[in-house]
């Protein structure tokens, strides 16, 4: 699918035909599409393909033949069809040519969604190195988001784990820990990305767009701290409440051979009277009974003194 934007009268509006200076998004395009893109605007055929490729990693290129540049950008989106709360990557391509800006994706995007519905101020197509780096910083601070979202979410389920320590849990504490893996890959190649346009050999940075970077940058750097502490968090708590079951398991397992120890008195003095041997000691019902009785209760304060009920 393709669609052409272009900022007029300060508002990014949709229009029909190509017009110099405008934005061409497109969303996973067909192969037809791709071709014509490519023979109409210039542009090779691998730089569109480039963000098809959900295991694509971020970079940066620039073809003087083509005269185009491309840069690779991992964004965050939320799974909605899994069951549990989960975060995964995939690539953007933003291609910059001298007449327009074309950005490709597999997926719909929320950050193009924002652009296109007016969420971001100050967009003008026409402004190509300006828009490339407004693209980038909504997406450095999706990431933001997702990982506070994320952090709301571990402690909504650590809560629940003190009540109840349900498998449920424990699987949204692993999608959590997955998603925060995910996030940190592609949040460092994002880093390089920034470090690399900083040079301005990419893309031609003026003095007003320096600046711009820069905040992007320090969103992209405050994301992957975050990442780091978060990440060591969830996979601290993993442990903790990995040692939890299994000393709970252990508790479990005590009181489980407490109990078969007394549950064994009374099997023993009933086989012992059960034999047919006469002259037995206290050979009759109630003498039995007392010393099952006081045998077992003596048992089981031993074990109580072994905290083997607790």
């Amino acid at each position: 699918m393709i669609k052409i934007y272009k900022t007029v009268d300060g508002k990014v509006a949709p229009i029909e035909e190509f017009e110099k200076n405008c934005w061409i998004n497109m969303t996973d395009p067909s192969a037809e599409e791709i071709e014509m893109v490519s023979t109409q605007y210039g542009i090779q055929e691998d730089y569109l393909r480039a963000a098809l490729d959900n295991e694509e990693i971020s970079r940066v290129e620039q073809d003087e033949d083509y005269n185009c540049s491309l840069i690779t950008f991992d964004v965050p989106t939320l799974i909605k069809d899994s069951a549990e709360l989960t975060y995964e990557t995939y690539p953007i391509g933003i291609i910059e040519t001298p007449v327009c800006v074309v950005t490709v994706c597999l997926h719909q995007t929320q950050i193009f969604e924002d652009i296109v519905a007016g969420k971001v101020k100050y967009v003008f197509t026409n402004l190509k190195t300006r828009f490339i780096l407004q693209i980038l910083y909504r997406a450095a601070t999706r990431f933001l988001y997702f990982l506070r979202t994320i952090n709301k979410r571990s402690a909504e389920v650590e809560m629940a784990l003190h009540i109840s320590m349900k498998n449920k849990e424990l699987f949204q504490m692993l999608e959590l820990e997955k998603s925060l893996v995910f996030f940190s890959t592609s949040l460092k190649s994002n880093q390089m990305v920034i470090e690399k346009l900083q040079r301005g050999r990419i893309i031609k940075l003026y003095e007003d767009d320096v600046e711009l970077l820069e905040d992007v940058l320090i969103e992209v750097d405050q994301a992957i701290e975050m990442c780091s502490i978060y990440s060591n968090i969830l996979s601290g708590e993993m442990d903790a409440f990995a040692s939890i079951i299994s000393n709970n398991l252990n508790i479990v397992m005590k009181v489980l051979t407490a109990i078969t120890i007394l549950m064994a008195i009374p099997t023993m003095v009933s086989s012992f009277y059960g034999m047919n041997v006469a002259g037995l000691p206290f050979a009759s019902f109630g003498p039995v009974v007392t010393l099952t009785v006081v045998l077992t209760a003596l048992v089981a304060f031993v074990l109580y003194k072994f905290h083997m009920f607790s």
